[in-house]
């Protein structure tokens, strides 16, 4: 059997890579700003998860939708349109800054379109992947991926959170806008069609959804996934608002902030490192329950640190689950749907996954004013927990066979 060439001496992933690389660095660098940002304006954690969750809620709204068009049209100038689209919107907050405009009202918007174009952008993406690279290769891939995140990760909040307030508060969103359209550019420059000649025949958008759904729904595993990801996710996005003020309850400044996320970061790296290794070496089923039970004890474990530094290494151990999580599942999903559907279905599975994250990021911000950051982390801990136990007793998961 011939073995594929390396992944990156494969132009358009390397291209494709190293845009989002970028992409999400820019992201990263705001996403720890924008709570900062509005807890400086109205020192109000609930008005802070409520930006969080308008950056998720455009999936709960969209997903099914876009899924269907995501396969009707042309994957890549959809991918173009969302950079130049976002590259605009982020751009918008600094230009209002500059004529001394900017309002809560503003930067909710610019979070909910930025969310918006997230949507089309993602899914797009997702269906595109087995375009690029050949499908033996869709876990080492994932794993680049995860690790650009990572890498991000590390280096994002710290850049953010220095830029933020060394050079002032517009700083890191040019950064981002600019970002965007390096993405774009990457784009642009790829030669690979993102789907197959055959194009989905445009019927009435109902049936084409359903059809996604169906597909999905008749598959217990991967319905169970779906569950099981937005799960994760409704305690991941409660997650930067929990760390905010765990680290300013300890005594850290915004400088302080960055470092732990940026600390976090080294975790998903080494995820993203050893994630294809493990994927090699043990079963679908003995992964996934393995980074549930994970997930649940180290998240549990927040209130316990005496010290924003130990904050940060606790982070990081935590954010090295997701990595290998995501490596497996993603790989092991995307492999088995077919091509005509991989918008549709993965779109489906973003619904259920993703429409989580607008409920814990803003039910993040409300239970901590109400009744401390502390009652927050036990009440997503006792959530965390139970998923694990259903992941353990799950057949589907446990039993889940290879794929050739």
């Amino acid at each position: 059997m011939t073995r594929d060439p390396s992944l990156l001496r494969n132009r358009d992933f390397v291209l494709l890579w190293s845009g989002q690389v970028v992409s999400t660095l820019g992201s990263m660098a705001t996403s720890v700003i924008y709570p900062l940002l509005i807890l400086a304006l109205t020192d109000s954690p609930t008005a802070a998860g409520i930006a969080g969750a308008l950056r998720f809620v455009p999936y709960l709204i969209l997903s099914l939708p876009v899924g269907a068009l995501i396969d009707r049209w042309d994957r890549k100038r959809v991918m173009v349109i969302c950079d130049l689209g976002r590259a605009l919107a982020v751009g918008s907050i600094p230009a209002a800054m500059a004529v001394d405009a900017l309002s809560l009202a503003h930067i909710y918007f610019v979070c909910f379109v930025e969310g918006s174009l997230f949507v089309f952008f993602n899914i797009a993406e997702v269906a595109a992947l087995p375009r690029v690279v050949p499908r033996a290769q869709l876990p080492e891939a994932t794993a680049y991926n995860e690790a650009a995140f990572g890498v991000a990760n590390i280096v994002g909040p710290s850049t953010g959170t220095i830029l933020y307030q060394a050079f002032g508060r517009a700083v890191p969103f040019i950064a981002d806008a600019l970002s965007y359209l390096v993405s774009m550019a990457s784009l642009l420059a790829m030669k690979t069609r993102f789907q197959a000649d055959s194009v989905v025949a445009k019927r009435d958008l109902g049936v084409e959804i359903a059809e996604g759904l169906r597909w999905l729904w008749s598959k217990p595993l991967i319905r169970f996934m779906a569950f099981l990801t937005g799960g994760m996710n409704l305690a991941n996005a409660a997650t930067p608002l929990i760390l905010i003020v765990l680290a300013k309850e300890l005594g850290a400044g915004d400088a302080e902030i960055g470092l732990i996320f940026s600390i976090a970061g080294m975790g998903a790296i080494f995820g993203s490192l050893i994630g294809g290794r493990i994927q090699r070496r043990f079963t679908f089923g003995q992964v996934i329950v393995a980074t549930m039970w994970l997930d649940a004890l180290t998240f549990i474990l927040y209130i316990a640190m005496p010290g924003y530094i130990w904050l940060g290494v606790l982070a990081a151990l935590s954010s090295l689950v997701g990595p290998i999580y995501n490596v497996v599942q993603f790989s092991y999903r995307v492999a088995l749907i077919p091509d005509s559907l991989q918008g549709r279905v993965n779109s489906t599975f973003r619904l259920v996954a993703f429409g989580f994250m607008p409920l814990g990021a803003a039910l993040s911000g409300i239970v901590i004013e109400h009744f401390g950051v502390r009652s927050t982390v036990l009440a997503f801990a006792a959530c965390l927990f139970m998923l694990a136990i259903l992941t353990s007793l799950n057949r589907s998961v446990r039993e889940a066979p290879a794929l050739g």
